[in-house]
Parts: structure tokens; sequence; C-alpha cells
């Protein structure tokens, strides 16, 4: 079925990456790589850490309403750009993705500092969220493919989880910008974004050195490269690894796979594990987006926590989020899959089901409510962190990025782009009762995505990624 050049390629290529102890190679590729989550933290707690500025803005004067239109555009822009770049991706290459969908950002998040009125605001942002669904496609498929098996769950985790860094350095960089005393009220938040587009450019450099995933050049009919590659990643453990002594995987060299392959793999050959995917991607879209787009909206219309006041109570929540991966994404590689990302799911779905109720009956201070989010999201940043997690290792090499494009732009497409729109209306009713019943709705789809994965997830955990699923280009005797 697939097309493209006929030559057969005999390698150890992922058997000689796999058995690699961790070593500064690998952290050089998570630093420049992982940091895309920062910015991706950063970018979406400036818009929910912003939004009481934007509503007090003489320029913009923004309602409720009109944040979760910002915020939803955000989303949009994120799914199409994972699609059109996964795509572009599986194609061209994990390294020139690199730096086409970070430069995408960096224009586009500086332009939103000029904004001039809600649609320009929202144009501005849908493009934001392009270049960062394009990242998300690129740099997930392309960390799975270098980091060594015994250590893939745990490190996609973690650096899934950095965006909470990012989200921390928003929530601090909102209370200086916010501040009356330091800016006028319509600078602050245009000083914010033109802080990320700054932050872009310095990324750009910090890329320069990534090669390219070998096990993609492998496939593409490029092994004397992917060759030269892995030398170099051999020389950076120092000799630490055992001589690989297995049998090589024969695939046959191709220059793409034709959409027909993909929707037959996606949907046919693998369509569990696209259940699975497309599950766990749309539960978690819901329940982050719900609750965190309308974070400062809630803080600021039940609690009465002024605008430039927002960001200190989201560093404590964006903590918890980061440190959740830490703790525990070793636990998804030595316990298991199947159990650690349901029990994650599920744990996150009850507890906020319970701090949802308490909120509802008025039994919280602003204080309290935050640290009741923080304990709900320790678990809710795992789960989310192994959607992608899922994703990427459960599907063939070849349409490795383009899978995670298509769940993550279904999934944040069903559940991502529809939360801030009913939270915002549900925060603008003014009722307790009203918020409670969407918590009541984010508990409800991580319970049953907690059971999709119970009953149909792939226990992956220290296998490589050609066992796990095999290459589509694979030559079968």
């Amino acid at each position: 079925m697939a097309s493209g050049a006929p030559t057969l390629v005999e390698t150890d290529i992922p058997a000689r990456l796999d058995r690699l102890s961790w070593n500064r190679f690998h952290t050089l590729i998570i630093v420049a790589l992982g940091i895309t989550w920062v910015l991706d933290g950063l970018e979406v707690t400036l818009a929910g850490a912003l939004s009481g500025a934007l509503k007090e803005s003489p320029v913009l004067q923004f309602t409720n309403t009109d944040i979760g239109i910002a915020g939803t555009s955000y989303l949009v822009g994120a799914v199409f750009g994972a699609l059109f770049f996964g795509w572009l991706t599986d194609r061209l290459g994990r390294k020139k993705l690199f730096f086409i969908t970070l430069a995408v950002y960096l224009v586009a998040t500086g332009l939103t500092a000029f904004s001039w009125n809600l649609w320009s605001f929202c144009l501005f942002r849908f493009f934001t969220g392009a270049g960062i669904g394009g990242e998300y496609t690129a740099i997930n498929s392309t960390i799975q493919e270098f980091i060594p098996a015994q250590y893939r769950g745990r490190t996609d985790l973690i650096v899934n989880g950095s965006f909470w860094i990012g989200a921390a350095l928003g929530a601090l960089g909102s209370v200086i910008l916010l501040d009356p005393a330091h800016f006028a009220p319509d600078i602050g938040w245009r000083i914010a974004f033109g802080i990320g587009a700054a932050l872009g450019l310095v990324i750009l450099f910090l890329r320069a050195f990534i090669p390219e995933s070998p096990r993609w050049l492998v496939t593409h009919g490029r092994a004397a490269e992917g060759e030269a590659i892995v030398r170099t990643i051999e020389e950076h453990a120092g000799g630490a690894f055992a001589p690989h002594t297995g049998p090589k995987v024969a695939l046959h060299a191709r220059t793409h796979t034709p959409l027909r392959e993909v929707f037959h793999t996606l949907f046919h050959l693998h369509r569990l594990r696209a259940l699975v995917g497309l599950t766990l991607m749309s539960a978690q879209a819901f329940f982050y987006n719900a609750v965190f787009f309308t974070y400062a909206l809630v803080l600021t219309d039940f609690y009465g926590i002024s605008a430039d006041k927002v960001g200190l109570y989201i560093l404590p929540f964006a903590a918890g989020n980061f440190l959740g991966p830490v703790f525990l994404g070793p636990l998804f590689d030595t316990i298991g899959r199947r159990p650690m990302i349901a029990g994650t799911y599920f744990i996150s779905g009850l507890l906020l089901a319970v701090s949802g109720w308490m909120f509802q009956q008025n039994m919280l201070t602003a204080t309290e409510q935050t640290i009741a989010w923080m304990v709900v999201f320790f678990f809710a940043s795992a789960a989310a962190s192994s959607a992608y997690l899922t994703v990427g290792e459960t599907f063939p090499l070849e349409i490795r990025a383009l899978a995670i494009a298509a769940f993550y732009a279904l999934g944040t497409g069903i559940g991502g782009a529809l939360g801030p729109l009913i939270f915002g209306a549900l925060v603008e009713t003014g009722s307790r009762d009203a918020v409670f019943g969407g918590y009541l709705m984010g508990s409800a789809v991580m319970a049953f995505a907690a059971f999709v994965q119970w009953r149909w997830g792939v226990a992956a955990e220290r296998r490589s990624l050609e066992d796990v699923a095999a290459p589509l280009s694979l030559a079968r005797s």
C-alpha cells in the first residue's frame, strides 16, 4: 500500500537506542525540546491570568464570553496546526518542523501584543495555537524515538508536565505586569505576550544542535545518516551500554505513507487503540481546559480576588501539576501503563467532584479552593500527560506524528474547544450550582476514560516502540 523507494534496509538502530543508559545527550534533547511545553504553559496561563486585565483594558473591554471565545480560538488553532504540521512531520522529518512551528508561534504571539479588538486578538491567538499544536506532534514523536524504552514513560510525563513551569512563570509575570503601580492597564498584558515571543526567539538557537530522528531516517532510506547520529549518541554514553547482538529489523524504505494507509491503520488495524487514544485525549482536554481557562474568572467572580493577584493563586496550582508527573512518572514504567493511567484518570475525576461540591456549598476560601485544585491536578497532570504518551507509543513510526496530531485534534475539538465556552457561560451566570454542574461533567468524562483505558489499554512499559507497534514498512517473512 505504501509508495516510495522499494529499498530494503536492515538496521539495528532501534535496539541500539533502547539499550543505552541515560546520558548527556538525552538531557540535552529534553531541555531543548521539552521547553515547548514551558512555552505552552506560559501562553495558556497568560490567557487565563490576563483575563481580568483584558476585561479592564480600555481598548479591548472583553466580557467573560469574549474570554471564552478567545480561549477557544487558541484551541481551534492548535487543532488545525497539529493536523497540518503533524502530516508534514511524518513526510519531511521531525527536525525541519521544529523550526517551522516555533517560528509560527513566535510571530503570532508577538502580534497578539498589538491586538486592537476581539477579532484581531482571536486571529493572532489562532495562529499562536497553530504553532504550539504543530510543536506537540513533532516533539512528542521525536522524544519517544530518542529515549530508551526503560525511561520513556517517566520522561514523556515529565516533559509534558513541564507545561506547568511555564504556567508558574506566566503567573509570576502576570503579578508584576498587571500591577497598576508598574504599568498602565492596557500595557502590561501587551508586554506579557511580547515576552513570549522573545523566549521563542531564544529557543530557536537552543534547537540548532538537535539531529533528525534516526528511526525516521531509516524508514526513509537514509540509514547511513541515522547510523552516524546513533554513533554520536553512543559516544555521549561513553561506552556505558551493552553491545547489541540481536537480530536486525528489516524495513522497506518509503518517502511517505499514503493517507489511505493512515486511515486503515488508525481505524481498522488499530481501532481499539484509536478508541483509547481518542477517549483519553478528549477527557483530559475537557477536564483541563474547562477548569484552567476559567480559573481566573472563578477567583475574581466568586472569591473577589483582584485581577493583578490571580497569578499568586496559580503558582501553587502549577506546582502541584508539575510535581504530579515528577513523582508519579516512574510508576508508569514500573507498575505499568494500564493501572497507572486508569488510576490517575479515575482519582482526578473523583477529587474534582468532591472539591466541586465543596465549592458549591461555599465551604472553601480562595486559598482552600487553590489547595483543593492543587491536589486534584497532582493526579490530573500525570493523567493528561499519559494521553500523549499513549497515542505516541501505540501507533507505528511512519504515522506517529500524524496519529498524535489526529487524536490531539479530535480530542481538543471534542473536549477542549467546548470547555472554555461552556464554563465561561456557566461562570457568567454567577451561580455556584451551575459551575458545580460543569465540574461534575468533567468528573464523569474522566471516570469514563479510566474505564476505557483499564479495559483496552496497552501495556507498553519497557518495550521498544517497534515491539509495541510494528512499523508499517516492516519486511515480513
